[in-house]
């Protein structure tokens, strides 16, 4: 409170005492609200041509931003947070790989997660996590995870809208052992003699590399809060890997029947290249990446965040690149104009 509040303050007091004691305070109540909007032109004649603001009281837009790793590249993740504050969603959803989760001591990984929220703490809304391989793969990861971030698949509602956050790194402890030693020989066959030798691991011929896993207990749980859940406005899901892509895969089948009689969206991550898909008559959109290791040759590999608007008659998606957010002075947020978003673009 301000000098000049705290006077105001002081004298407001005394006089609501005062009014109390004697009962004489005469009190104005406007009865109509305050007009929204107001205009001088006389006439019928206007320089606009209708009054219908989009300013619905059920409105409100979320944002999602993409996959961090396989080598993330140098400011971009930061970048994205000082441009998400000045597009303002209410609320920061993620398709997961937030750290690169390249270590087996706990200190090292929490020194991973460390730096990773110290950078999210920037954003002005709140970023509701969500795990993918490199966050979740090993013990070591999932009981890091646990003991800063709670429970690995979740669910939400704001405004009436249900957000699901899945784990498709829900395996077996034996089974995630195996895949974690399998993952990392692979990445080290990667660093060292490229994709085409990466492709030939044990790691990429496992069909959880590809489309993850959901326990039946995760998917009970989920479905549980869709039918608890009947009437909201729309569905959104957050998977890290493209679950559906295995025909075997009963529990995320499952999921997607529970949903079949409703509107719903899902976002997922991990290729790391931007695909667009109509299933089942419903928007299943695959993001590139937000700082982390570009791919071209399997689809547009960009910098980017997806900004979702939700009302009464449904939802709308932009698809915003990096490189064309700029703040009111023309340059990107944080100064660093030669920031390479694209690789395809700019060859680095």
């Amino acid at each position: 409170m301000n000098k000049k509040q705290l006077n105001t303050h002081s004298l407001i007091i005394p006089y609501l005492i005062l009014c109390s004691l004697v009962g004489a305070c005469s009190v104005e109540h406007s009865e109509q609200p305050p007009t929204e909007f107001s205009h001088s032109i006389s006439g019928d004649v206007l320089p606009w041509k209708h009054e219908e603001f989009d300013s619905k009281h059920s409105k409100f837009t979320f944002a999602v931003f993409a996959d961090l790793t396989g080598g993330e590249r140098s400011q971009v993740f930061d970048i994205a947070v000082a441009q998400l504050n000045l597009l303002r969603p209410e609320i920061i959803m993620n398709v997961g790989d937030l750290i690169e989760g390249d270590a087996t001591e706990i200190d090292e990984l929490n020194d991973q997660w460390d730096v990773f929220d110290e950078r999210a703490a920037n954003a002005d809304a709140p970023i509701f996590y969500a795990g993918g391989n490199h966050d979740l793969t090993g013990d070591a990861l999932r009981s890091v995870w646990e003991a800063r971030n709670g429970p690995r698949y979740y669910h939400f509602v704001y405004k009436n809208v249900l957000f699901l956050v899945l784990d498709t790194e829900d395996n077996t402890s034996e089974r995630v052992a195996e895949i974690f030693a399998a993952r990392n020989s692979a990445v080290v066959v990667y660093k060292a003699k490229g994709m085409e030798a990466f492709q030939k691991t044990e790691y990429w011929n496992m069909p959880e590399r590809t489309s993850g896993t959901i326990s039946k207990a995760q998917s009970e749980y989920i479905i549980g809060a869709i039918e608890s859940n009947p009437d909201v406005r729309w569905t959104f899901m957050f998977v890290h890997k493209p679950a559906w892509l295995n025909e075997n895969n009963t529990t995320f089948a499952a999921i997607e029947a529970a949903l079949s009689a409703r509107p719903y969206t899902v976002f997922n991550g991990h290729v790391q290249a931007y695909s667009y898909l109509e299933r089942l008559g419903r928007d299943y959109i695959q993001l590139a990446t937000t700082g982390g290791e570009q791919f071209p040759d399997l689809g547009r590999s960009m910098d980017h965040v997806m900004l979702v608007t939700v009302d009464d008659d449904g939802v709308d998606i932009a698809n915003l690149a990096l490189s064309g957010i700029l703040d009111k002075t023309g340059r990107v947020p944080l100064g660093d104009d030669d920031i390479c978003f694209e690789k395809a673009e700019c060859g680095n």
